[in-house]
Protein backbone atom coordinates (compact mmCIF):
# COMPACT_ATOMS: atom_id res chain seq x y z
CA UNK A 1 0.00 0.00 0.00
CA UNK A 2 1.41 3.36 -0.81
CA UNK A 3 2.08 5.47 2.01
CA UNK A 4 0.25 9.18 1.63
CA UNK A 5 2.44 11.61 4.27
CA UNK A 6 2.62 15.32 3.22
CA UNK A 7 3.99 18.00 5.64
CA UNK A 8 1.04 20.29 5.97
CA UNK A 9 3.00 21.84 9.22
CA UNK A 10 5.86 23.33 7.41
CA UNK A 11 3.45 24.99 4.80
CA UNK A 12 1.61 26.58 7.69
CA UNK A 13 4.79 27.93 9.45
CA UNK A 14 5.13 30.50 6.49
CA UNK A 15 1.88 31.97 7.62
CA UNK A 16 2.05 35.11 9.94
CA UNK A 17 -1.31 36.29 10.22
CA UNK A 18 -4.29 34.36 12.01
CA UNK A 19 -6.75 34.98 9.31
CA UNK A 20 -4.02 33.90 6.32
CA UNK A 21 -2.98 31.04 8.54
CA UNK A 22 -6.82 29.46 8.36
CA UNK A 23 -6.99 29.75 5.38
CA UNK A 24 -4.02 28.73 3.87
CA UNK A 25 -4.62 25.72 5.97
CA UNK A 26 -7.84 25.17 4.25
CA UNK A 27 -6.35 25.61 0.81
CA UNK A 28 -3.42 23.45 1.76
CA UNK A 29 -4.93 20.54 3.06
CA UNK A 30 -8.09 20.07 0.84
CA UNK A 31 -5.36 20.36 -2.28
CA UNK A 32 -3.43 17.25 -0.45
CA UNK A 33 -6.53 15.60 0.00
CA UNK A 34 -7.01 15.71 -3.37
CA UNK A 35 -4.20 14.31 -4.41
CA UNK A 36 -5.09 10.83 -2.37
CA UNK A 37 -8.65 11.30 -3.56
CA UNK A 38 -7.02 10.82 -7.53
CA UNK A 39 -6.09 7.68 -6.35
CA UNK A 40 -8.87 5.84 -4.97
CA UNK A 41 -12.28 6.49 -3.98
CA UNK A 42 -12.42 4.40 -0.66
CA UNK A 43 -9.24 4.05 1.84
CA UNK A 44 -8.02 2.25 4.91
CA UNK A 45 -5.38 2.64 6.96
CA UNK A 46 -3.29 1.80 9.94
CA UNK A 47 -0.21 4.12 11.43
CA UNK A 48 1.96 3.25 14.01
CA UNK A 49 4.36 5.27 15.52
CA UNK A 50 8.64 4.60 14.78
CA UNK A 51 11.45 5.58 15.85
CA UNK A 52 10.80 5.66 19.45
CA UNK A 53 10.30 3.41 22.51
CA UNK A 54 8.26 1.75 25.12
CA UNK A 55 8.01 3.35 28.58
CA UNK A 56 5.60 0.92 30.35
CA UNK A 57 2.73 1.28 28.51
CA UNK A 58 3.13 4.55 26.92
CA UNK A 59 5.46 4.35 23.29
CA UNK A 60 7.34 7.53 23.68
CA UNK A 61 8.77 10.02 20.63
CA UNK A 62 9.03 8.14 17.09
CA UNK A 63 6.94 9.31 14.19
CA UNK A 64 3.63 8.08 12.33
CA UNK A 65 4.01 5.57 9.54
CA UNK A 66 1.80 4.25 7.50
CA UNK A 67 1.84 0.17 7.50
CA UNK A 68 0.16 -2.84 5.81
CA UNK A 69 -0.44 -4.98 8.68
CA UNK A 70 0.34 -4.85 12.47
CA UNK A 71 0.31 -7.40 15.30
CA UNK A 72 -0.51 -5.26 18.03
CA UNK A 73 2.75 -4.94 21.06
CA UNK A 74 1.63 -6.45 24.73
CA UNK A 75 2.24 -3.45 25.87
CA UNK A 76 -0.15 -1.36 23.61
CA UNK A 77 -3.64 -0.60 25.69
CA UNK A 78 -5.97 2.72 25.27
CA UNK A 79 -4.41 5.80 25.48
CA UNK A 80 -0.43 4.53 24.72
CA UNK A 81 0.36 7.21 21.90
CA UNK A 82 1.56 4.31 19.49
CA UNK A 83 -1.10 4.19 16.84
CA UNK A 84 -2.74 6.95 15.20
CA UNK A 85 -6.07 7.58 16.24
CA UNK A 86 -5.57 4.77 18.52
CA UNK A 87 -6.19 1.91 15.51
CA UNK A 88 -6.93 1.56 12.08
CA UNK A 89 -9.74 3.48 9.72
CA UNK A 90 -11.59 3.49 6.83
CA UNK A 91 -13.57 5.84 4.51
CA UNK A 92 -15.01 6.73 1.97
CA UNK A 93 -16.45 9.98 0.39
CA UNK A 94 -19.42 10.26 2.81
CA UNK A 95 -17.67 9.27 5.81
CA UNK A 96 -15.01 7.72 7.91
CA UNK A 97 -14.72 5.14 10.59
CA UNK A 98 -12.09 3.75 12.93
CA UNK A 99 -12.24 1.14 15.73
CA UNK A 100 -10.02 1.11 18.92
CA UNK A 101 -7.09 -1.79 18.32
CA UNK A 102 -7.39 -2.76 22.14
CA UNK A 103 -9.71 -3.60 24.91
CA UNK A 104 -12.39 -1.54 23.77
CA UNK A 105 -12.61 -2.41 20.56
CA UNK A 106 -14.97 0.21 20.16
CA UNK A 107 -15.72 2.07 16.11
CA UNK A 108 -16.39 5.30 16.12
CA UNK A 109 -17.17 7.83 13.31
CA UNK A 110 -15.38 10.42 11.90
CA UNK A 111 -17.80 12.98 10.26
CA UNK A 112 -17.09 14.65 7.08
CA UNK A 113 -17.15 18.17 5.88
CA UNK A 114 -15.85 17.21 2.58
CA UNK A 115 -16.56 14.93 -0.21
CA UNK A 116 -12.63 13.99 -0.28
CA UNK A 117 -10.45 11.18 1.69
CA UNK A 118 -8.98 13.07 4.72
CA UNK A 119 -7.71 10.13 7.04
CA UNK A 120 -3.98 10.47 6.01
CA UNK A 121 -4.33 13.79 7.73
CA UNK A 122 -6.01 12.94 11.04
CA UNK A 123 -4.06 12.95 14.02
CA UNK A 124 -1.02 14.11 12.62
CA UNK A 125 -0.80 17.83 14.57
CA UNK A 126 -1.67 16.87 17.74
CA UNK A 127 -3.00 12.83 18.72
CA UNK A 128 -6.12 13.71 19.64
CA UNK A 129 -6.46 16.87 17.48
CA UNK A 130 -9.21 14.92 15.88
CA UNK A 131 -11.78 15.92 18.57
CA UNK A 132 -11.63 19.93 17.44
CA UNK A 133 -13.46 21.08 14.64
CA UNK A 134 -10.81 21.26 11.66
CA UNK A 135 -11.77 21.98 7.84
CA UNK A 136 -12.45 18.66 6.90
CA UNK A 137 -14.77 17.72 10.16
CA UNK A 138 -14.04 16.03 13.14
CA UNK A 139 -14.58 12.78 15.64
CA UNK A 140 -18.28 13.83 16.48
CA UNK A 141 -19.40 9.94 18.54
CA UNK A 142 -18.99 9.41 22.27
CA UNK A 143 -18.61 5.77 22.69
CA UNK A 144 -17.42 5.74 26.40
CA UNK A 145 -18.39 1.88 28.00
CA UNK A 146 -20.32 1.00 24.42
CA UNK A 147 -19.01 -0.74 21.07
CA UNK A 148 -20.03 2.25 19.39
CA UNK A 149 -21.54 2.02 16.64
CA UNK A 150 -20.85 -1.69 14.77
CA UNK A 151 -18.54 -2.82 17.41
CA UNK A 152 -18.16 -6.19 18.88
CA UNK A 153 -18.28 -8.07 21.52
CA UNK A 154 -19.81 -10.97 24.03
CA UNK A 155 -23.38 -10.31 25.68
CA UNK A 156 -22.94 -12.07 29.24
CA UNK A 157 -23.90 -11.45 32.90
CA UNK A 158 -26.28 -8.63 31.51
CA UNK A 159 -23.12 -7.01 30.26
CA UNK A 160 -20.97 -6.88 27.43
CA UNK A 161 -17.67 -8.42 27.98
CA UNK A 162 -14.88 -6.53 25.33
CA UNK A 163 -11.52 -7.33 24.45
CA UNK A 164 -9.50 -7.45 27.68
CA UNK A 165 -8.10 -11.23 27.45
CA UNK A 166 -6.71 -11.74 24.39
CA UNK A 167 -3.59 -13.67 23.33
CA UNK A 168 -2.68 -11.75 20.05
CA UNK A 169 -4.17 -9.15 18.00
CA UNK A 170 -3.24 -8.64 14.02
CA UNK A 171 -4.76 -5.98 11.74
CA UNK A 172 -3.87 -5.71 7.96
CA UNK A 173 -5.71 -3.31 5.42
CA UNK A 174 -6.41 -3.67 1.99
CA UNK A 175 -7.11 -0.92 -0.64
CA UNK A 176 -8.48 -2.14 -3.91
CA UNK A 177 -10.25 -0.20 -6.82
CA UNK A 178 -13.69 -1.17 -5.48
CA UNK A 179 -13.39 -1.11 -1.73
CA UNK A 180 -10.94 -0.55 1.49
CA UNK A 181 -11.31 -3.30 4.07
CA UNK A 182 -9.47 -3.70 7.69
CA UNK A 183 -9.07 -7.03 8.67
CA UNK A 184 -8.60 -8.05 12.46
CA UNK A 185 -7.76 -11.28 13.63
CA UNK A 186 -8.07 -12.01 17.57
CA UNK A 187 -6.22 -15.26 18.72
CA UNK A 188 -7.57 -16.72 22.00
CA UNK A 189 -10.10 -14.16 23.43
CA UNK A 190 -11.65 -15.35 26.73
CA UNK A 191 -14.81 -14.24 28.01
CA UNK A 192 -16.13 -15.97 31.08
CA UNK A 193 -15.46 -19.87 30.70
CA UNK A 194 -14.98 -19.74 26.66
CA UNK A 195 -12.10 -19.10 24.66
CA UNK A 196 -12.07 -18.51 20.84
CA UNK A 197 -10.50 -16.81 17.85
CA UNK A 198 -12.50 -14.29 16.15
CA UNK A 199 -11.84 -12.84 12.71
CA UNK A 200 -13.60 -9.59 11.34
CA UNK A 201 -13.72 -8.25 8.29
CA UNK A 202 -14.86 -4.49 8.28
CA UNK A 203 -15.43 -2.90 4.02
CA UNK A 204 -15.91 -0.22 2.93
CA UNK A 205 -17.36 0.73 -0.86
CA UNK A 206 -17.63 4.11 -3.07
CA UNK A 207 -20.86 4.40 -2.76
CA UNK A 208 -23.09 4.78 0.27
CA UNK A 209 -22.33 5.41 4.07
CA UNK A 210 -22.54 2.11 5.12
CA UNK A 211 -19.33 -0.56 6.37
CA UNK A 212 -19.88 -4.46 5.63
CA UNK A 213 -19.13 -6.22 9.10
CA UNK A 214 -18.19 -9.98 8.72
CA UNK A 215 -17.42 -11.82 12.07
CA UNK A 216 -16.08 -15.65 11.80
CA UNK A 217 -16.43 -17.19 15.59
CA UNK A 218 -13.65 -20.30 15.42
CA UNK A 219 -16.32 -21.82 17.82
CA UNK A 220 -19.80 -21.50 18.65
CA UNK A 221 -20.14 -19.05 21.40
CA UNK A 222 -23.42 -17.94 22.83
CA UNK A 223 -24.04 -14.15 23.25
CA UNK A 224 -21.44 -12.54 19.91
CA UNK A 225 -23.36 -9.21 19.88
CA UNK A 226 -22.90 -5.99 18.18
CA UNK A 227 -24.88 -2.59 18.26
CA UNK A 228 -25.57 0.95 18.40
CA UNK A 229 -24.47 3.11 22.02
CA UNK A 230 -27.26 4.97 23.62
CA UNK A 231 -27.48 8.59 23.54
CA UNK A 232 -30.98 9.27 24.32
CA UNK A 233 -32.85 9.30 20.98
CA UNK A 234 -35.43 6.25 20.59
CA UNK A 235 -34.48 3.59 19.15
CA UNK A 236 -36.31 2.97 15.68
CA UNK A 237 -36.84 -1.01 14.44
CA UNK A 238 -37.74 -2.66 10.76
CA UNK A 239 -38.31 -5.60 9.29
CA UNK A 240 -37.81 -5.87 5.22
CA UNK A 241 -40.89 -7.42 3.71
CA UNK A 242 -39.44 -10.71 3.16
CA UNK A 243 -38.49 -11.00 7.06
CA UNK A 244 -34.74 -11.78 6.02
CA UNK A 245 -33.03 -8.30 7.03
CA UNK A 246 -34.31 -5.73 9.52
CA UNK A 247 -32.47 -2.95 11.45
CA UNK A 248 -32.26 -0.43 14.34
CA UNK A 249 -31.40 3.09 14.48
CA UNK A 250 -31.59 6.27 16.33
CA UNK A 251 -31.50 9.81 14.85
CA UNK A 252 -31.58 13.03 17.01
CA UNK A 253 -28.72 15.11 18.84
CA UNK A 254 -26.10 12.85 19.67
CA UNK A 255 -23.02 14.16 18.75
CA UNK A 256 -19.83 15.54 20.33
CA UNK A 257 -20.03 18.94 18.50
CA UNK A 258 -23.05 20.49 20.08
CA UNK A 259 -26.02 19.55 22.12
CA UNK A 260 -28.58 20.12 18.71
CA UNK A 261 -26.40 18.76 16.32
CA UNK A 262 -28.12 15.64 14.71
CA UNK A 263 -26.14 12.55 13.89
CA UNK A 264 -28.55 8.91 12.76
CA UNK A 265 -26.42 5.48 13.16
CA UNK A 266 -28.27 2.52 12.00
CA UNK A 267 -27.32 -1.38 11.37
CA UNK A 268 -29.05 -3.76 9.75
CA UNK A 269 -28.70 -7.76 10.61
CA UNK A 270 -29.80 -11.08 9.29
CA UNK A 271 -32.68 -12.29 10.83
CA UNK A 272 -31.85 -15.60 10.01
CA UNK A 273 -28.68 -15.22 11.88
CA UNK A 274 -30.27 -13.56 15.37
CA UNK A 275 -30.90 -14.82 18.72
CA UNK A 276 -32.34 -11.60 20.03
CA UNK A 277 -32.51 -7.59 20.41
CA UNK A 278 -32.30 -6.09 23.76
CA UNK A 279 -31.51 -3.05 25.28
CA UNK A 280 -27.67 -3.32 27.23
CA UNK A 281 -26.35 -1.03 29.78
CA UNK A 282 -25.15 1.49 27.43
CA UNK A 283 -25.91 -0.13 23.26
CA UNK A 284 -28.83 -1.07 21.08
CA UNK A 285 -27.90 -4.59 21.03
CA UNK A 286 -28.30 -7.41 18.53
CA UNK A 287 -27.23 -10.43 19.49
CA UNK A 288 -26.70 -13.61 17.15
CA UNK A 289 -27.29 -16.82 17.50
CA UNK A 290 -24.10 -19.52 18.34
CA UNK A 291 -22.41 -20.61 15.29
CA UNK A 292 -19.29 -20.89 13.42
CA UNK A 293 -20.65 -19.26 10.21
CA UNK A 294 -19.73 -16.11 8.89
CA UNK A 295 -21.61 -13.30 10.66
CA UNK A 296 -22.59 -10.50 8.33
CA UNK A 297 -24.08 -7.03 8.83
CA UNK A 298 -24.11 -3.54 8.10
CA UNK A 299 -23.98 -0.61 9.99
CA UNK A 300 -23.71 3.41 8.93
CA UNK A 301 -24.03 6.92 10.58
CA UNK A 302 -25.06 9.94 8.66
CA UNK A 303 -24.25 13.24 10.01
CA UNK A 304 -26.57 16.84 9.56
CA UNK A 305 -22.93 18.53 8.23
CA UNK A 306 -21.66 16.07 5.76
CA UNK A 307 -21.72 17.65 1.98
CA UNK A 308 -24.66 17.09 0.89
CA UNK A 309 -25.71 14.94 3.83
CA UNK A 310 -29.24 14.13 5.39
CA UNK A 311 -30.45 16.50 7.59
CA UNK A 312 -33.60 15.51 9.41
CA UNK A 313 -35.25 12.42 10.85
CA UNK A 314 -38.15 11.96 7.96
CA UNK A 315 -35.43 11.68 5.21
CA UNK A 316 -32.76 9.59 7.07
CA UNK A 317 -35.47 6.81 7.89
CA UNK A 318 -36.29 7.10 3.67
CA UNK A 319 -32.47 6.54 3.41
CA UNK A 320 -31.90 3.35 5.51
CA UNK A 321 -35.62 2.02 4.58
CA UNK A 322 -34.04 1.85 1.20
CA UNK A 323 -31.25 0.17 2.32
CA UNK A 324 -33.27 -2.24 3.87
CA UNK A 325 -35.87 -2.69 0.63
CA UNK A 326 -32.42 -3.43 -1.53
CA UNK A 327 -31.34 -6.16 1.13
CA UNK A 328 -34.91 -7.43 0.99
CA UNK A 329 -34.31 -7.73 -2.81
CA UNK A 330 -30.48 -9.11 -3.14
CA UNK A 331 -29.41 -10.18 0.00
CA UNK A 332 -26.26 -7.48 0.05
CA UNK A 333 -25.39 -4.38 -0.19
CA UNK A 334 -22.37 -5.12 -1.72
Amino acid sequence: MKKYFIPVLMALAIISCKEGKEEKEVAVENEEISEVETLQKTYAEISVKKGGSWEGREYMNGEFENVDSLEVPKEHTDHSWYIRYEGPGWENKHVGYRIYLDWRNAIDIFGKKVDTLVLPYVGQDGFDSYHEEAAWGLDILKAGKSMGIGGYGRYMNDTVAHFRNVDKTKAAVENSENSSSVEISYHNWTTGNATIDLDAKLSIFPEGRYTKAELTPSKEIEGLTTGIVKHGPELIKKQSENGKWGYIATYGAQTLVNDTDKLGMALFYNTEQLDKQLEGTDDHLVIFKPTTQTITYYFLGAWEQEKGGITNKQDFISHIDKLLQDLNQNNTLK
